[in-house]
């Protein structure tokens, strides 16, 4: 296996506007992802995603806004340093409309670019392949019930 590149797609039964306000809006976010978010969907800015009661915090700078089609920011850095190329991991949104809904891809990349050891850079990327493959699927659910309403 690779290691290099994490890629997942799913159908989400909303449009992109709606998909992207969902990848983008910490009120959202915390539907689907983390226990808490802050960020401005503005690139250059900085935010962070928190589960538990603070147990874990991953800050993030936004990398790519290009409403409703693109959203990326960079992530995973050494603790102390802000993500930038090189020290982060970079996960893309791409949302392409559908005939009833949206596609949504997620790429992830940067593991390699990491410096990490082959074990490390192992178990790095099927965690994140683990958090993906239960997130997503949330994600996938919550959305259309911002449509009914």
């Amino acid at each position: 296996m690779e290691f290099g590149t994490l890629e997942r797609q799913i159908h989400v039964d909303a449009s992109p506007e709606v998909v992207f306000a969902v990848i983008t809006q910490p009120e959202h976010i915390r539907e689907w992802w983390p226990d808490d978010a802050t960020l401005d969907a503005v690139p250059g800015a900085a935010g962070e995603l928190v589960w538990g009661d603070r147990a874990k915090v991953a800050p993030l700078v936004v990398v790519d806004v290009e409403p409703p089609r693109r959203f990326s920011f960079r992530w995973t850095a050494p603790e102390g340093e802000s993500p930038e190329v090189g020290n982060s991991l970079l996960v893309t949104f791409q949302l392409e409309p559908s005939a009833t809904g949206t596609l949504l891809r997620l790429t992830e990349s940067g593991f390699r670019e990491k410096g990490w050891e082959v074990a490390v850079l192992e178990e790095a990327f099927h965690d994140h392949e683990r958090g993906w493959d239960l997130f997503l699927p949330r994600l996938q659910a919550y959305a259309p019930s911002l449509v009914a309403r």
